[in-house]
């Protein structure tokens, strides 16, 4: 077997993944967050769960990026930083942002979101530098450009969401109604955003392997949100009956 096709049956082998993620994930919320229970063995502190399950999607990306042949050229490096643009924010700057005294998580969920996140590292960052095809005229391509405008829109809804997010917790006065223009038609706009964002990394790249990341970011966020709605539904009485879950007037 070629890497090409090692390479191939691996992203396959993650939209094969997403399948049983989203039927998991619609059935019984992952444990963490407003969503934590007991009866899932020991537990670390949100801030330290969150540094080290999301860096490998940074520092191991890097890592093998770098070791392609084309890693040099403009194009991958372009979209190696757009990749970094989000895991950056999401490894190291969003977890030191949240309360020390965050509800802990636990061990399962990092365990399993290090293992995704290698596999995931590798399917991406080699694609990127060594096994797909980007002269520097991709940048200029009406797919990498549609997919750069779509992943940077993503990105800066995403990281307002976030941040509006992180403002109500650090209030010190537990869960609430979350306002504003981004919550006012969906209750999950943080992961509306970062779904488009990968969306918009799989056009840019125009292959299969940011493909498999767009269609698993949606088995995992899709469920999640519709438990977060259900949620605030369950516990606001007051809580704004238009809004839907993930997409405004639908679902």
């Amino acid at each position: 077997m070629t890497e090409a096709e090692l390479h191939r049956a691996v992203a396959l082998g993650v939209i094969a993944t997403a399948i049983p993620t989203w039927l998991a994930l619609r059935y019984a919320s992952a444990p963490y967050g407003r969503h934590t229970r007991s009866g899932w063995g020991p537990t670390v502190p949100a801030r330290l769960a969150w540094i080290v399950m999301e860096a490998p999607a940074s520092l191991v990306w890097l890592a093998i990026f770098f070791a392609g042949t084309r890693a040099l050229a403009p194009a991958p490096l372009v979209l190696a930083g757009l990749w970094q643009l989000h895991y950056v924010n999401r490894a190291f700057v969003l977890p030191l942002r949240t309360k020390p005294d965050a509800k802990r998580v636990p061990v399962l969920i990092p365990a399993l979101a290090i293992a995704f996140n290698l596999v995931n590292a590798y399917v991406n960052a080699r694609q990127v530098s060594e096994l797909g095809a980007y002269p520097t005229s991709w940048l200029v391509d009406p797919r990498f450009l549609a997919g750069a405008a779509l992943f940077l829109v993503g990105r800066t809804l995403n990281v307002r969401a976030d941040e509006a997010l992180v403002a109500l917790r650090n209030e010190g006065r537990g869960y609430q109604i979350p306002r504003g223009p981004l919550f006012r038609w969906i209750s999950c706009p943080n992961y509306a955003a970062e779904i488009v964002e990968w969306c918009g990394y799989a056009l840019a790249t125009w292959s299969l392997a940011g493909a498999s990341f767009a269609i698993y970011t949606f088995a995992n966020l899709a469920p999640r949100a519709l438990s977060h709605h259900a949620w605030y539904r369950a516990t606001f009485a007051d809580y704004p009956p238009e809004r839907r879950a993930l997409i405004p007037e639908l679902w």
